[in-house]
């Protein structure tokens, strides 16, 4: 194990030990209560960022920031507000669709776990590919830019279009959406809703090493039809 793995887990143990010690536990869903936004962001930004170090892990086999690693960070923040938005709008909107009758439950044991699906079905149909792809976006005009804020100006997003290999991350982000945040937010979506952005956050480290690795396999492809 090296220095920076070292390093890494030994931050991420910090994270968790604020989460369920019960003091800061406490103050976390207080705050989570009184100012959803602002707590989503800054989980996000935290543990998404965390995620993204461990992307860069995966893909160059050593510890190393990323090109622009605090915009990138703001920009993980940003989809945390958002997350916290979904959250609710989707939670909500399937309570009130299965009580319209409009989506079907099994009245009975089931329900909850059946509402759950409901609701990570529809968000992961609607806005987690938008998500991922936003996601994508703003790392490759990051990466365009060199990271450097004064260069900003000279990356378009057309730039950005045609540098994407959109067949590649498209049958990505099916597999992701479908095969790994389908079920695991079906999960997230059985827990009290104070803590589902908390969950969220923690899996994005998860997501980080998804990207990593989505990321390098798409490098190697291109390196193979570079061949």
């Amino acid at each position: 194990m090296k220095k920076g793995d070292i390093i890494w887990l030994a931050a991420l143990a910090v994270v968790v030990l604020l989460l369920v010690w019960p003091v800061t536990h406490e103050q976390v869903v207080n705050g989570t209560r009184q100012h959803p936004l602002i707590a989503g962001f800054i989980k996000f930004f935290i543990l998404a960022s965390m995620g993204d170090l461990l992307s860069m892990r995966i893909v160059s086999g050593k510890w190393q920031k990323p090109v622009g690693f605090v915009y990138r960070a703001i920009v993980w923040g940003i989809i945390g507000t958002t997350i916290a938005v979904f959250f609710e709008v989707n939670g909500k909107g399937v309570a009130a669709a299965i009580g319209a009758g409009v989506l079907p439950v099994s009245h009975g044991n089931l329900d909850k776990i059946i509402a759950a699906f409901w609701v990570s079905l529809i968000m992961n149909a609607t806005a987690g590919p938008m998500t991922l792809i936003f996601h994508r976006f703003t790392d490759t005009f990051f990466d365009l830019a060199e990271g450097k804020f004064s260069k900003f100006g000279s990356v378009s997003a057309k730039m950005v279009v045609k540098h994407i290999d959109w067949q590649e991350f498209m049958c990505f982000v099916f597999k992701v959406q479908t095969f790994l945040w389908l079920p695991v937010h079906t999960v997230v979506f059985l827990l009290p809703p104070v803590y589902r952005v908390l969950a969220a956050a923690a899996l994005s480290v998860i997501l980080g090493a998804v990207l990593g690795y989505g990321k390098r396999r798409s490098n190697m492809a291109k390196n193979q039809a570079a061949a």
